[in-house]
């Protein structure tokens, strides 16, 4: 049984780097230049290790090759996933560069991510590239050599990225000690500003965003001083009526008209703090991470 949680895990997580490998914006702005190889050595390889996965989860119940084999893919595809991450992160920043966005976000932008230089991030992300590959290239090996059938596989879930509010104390000393003075300057802008007020936190993947956001969140004073609040994981897609009809709790209702007057009436004459986790679009009018009013 542990085994079969243990695969279920590693077959959509794999699908989700496989996507991001794909990624249009990673060609559109050239982030894995000078890494051309070992990008479509993936894309290629990516997909002959997912149509296996379902054979390695059965036979690990009773081989403890397949076992290793499958745990050995776990750490590798988070391995990739975090630094696949960093790309789309870097594609982001360059696109949010070239239609001038970084002005729009300002001093209001808490920066996680450090000074950016283009050559340093090439080597740095080629160096981890490779080591990606060569990883995958040993387990493809192993994989051919232990016979696993190949087996289509149904479209991956996107369930298990999704975050909520609840503090991981395993992490929580750690980001709470190294971005303590961040925090405090948040809170306090939260609570003593009576305007409508727009905080992105933005970052590469890994950097502890979204345990910084919760720390905030389930700080006692903001808990105390907000008459509503929300929290939604974004994700991939920013569909506008999904997200009002998270806030407002009501996941059925299909209309964005109605889910957004819905959020209008929920809101009104009430001080609120919305959360959304795990956005991707950079675009200045949708991204929003906290909002009080």
């Amino acid at each position: 049984m542990a085994e079969l949680v243990t695969s279920m895990v590693i077959g959509p997580l794999v699908s989700m780097v496989k996507e991001k490998a794909s990624s249009y914006l990673l060609d559109k702005y050239k982030v894995m230049e000078g890494m051309e190889e070992q990008h479509e050595i993936l894309k290629r390889k990516l997909p002959a290790i997912l149509d296996v996965i379902t054979d390695a989860e059965e036979q690990a119940s009773h081989r403890e090759g397949a076992k290793a084999w499958l745990e050995a893919l776990k750490k590798v595809a988070y391995e990739a996933n975090d630094i696949f991450d960093e790309f789309k992160y870097e594609a982001l920043r360059r696109e949010a560069k070239k239609n001038g966005h970084y002005r729009e976000l300002g001093m209001n932008a808490v920066k996680l991510f450090p000074t950016h230089n283009r050559i340093v991030f090439r080597y740095r992300m080629g160096n981890k590239l490779r080591r990606i590959v060569q990883f995958i290239e040993v387990l493809v090996a192993e994989m051919n050599a232990f016979g696993f059938k190949y087996q289509r596989q149904a479209l991956a879930s996107k369930q298990w990225r999704q975050t909520d509010s609840i503090i991981d104390y395993s992490e929580k000393d750690i980001v709470e000690r190294s971005r303590a003075a961040e925090k405090q300057k948040i809170v306090k802008a939260l609570l003593e500003n009576d305007d409508i007020m727009v905080l992105p936190i933005v970052g590469m993947g890994g950097l502890g965003k979204t345990t910084f956001a919760k720390l905030i969140y389930n700080e006692p004073k903001i808990q105390e001083n907000f008459q509503l609040k929300r929290w939604v994981c974004v994700s991939d897609e920013f569909d506008l009526g999904e997200i009002a009809s998270k806030i407002t709790m009501t996941t059925n209702d299909k209309d964005c008209d109605k889910a957004l007057q819905k959020l209008k009436q929920e809101v009104c004459g009430k001080k609120y703090l919305l959360v959304l986790d795990d956005v991707w679009n950079r675009d200045a009018d949708k991204v929003v991470l906290a909002v009080q009013y």
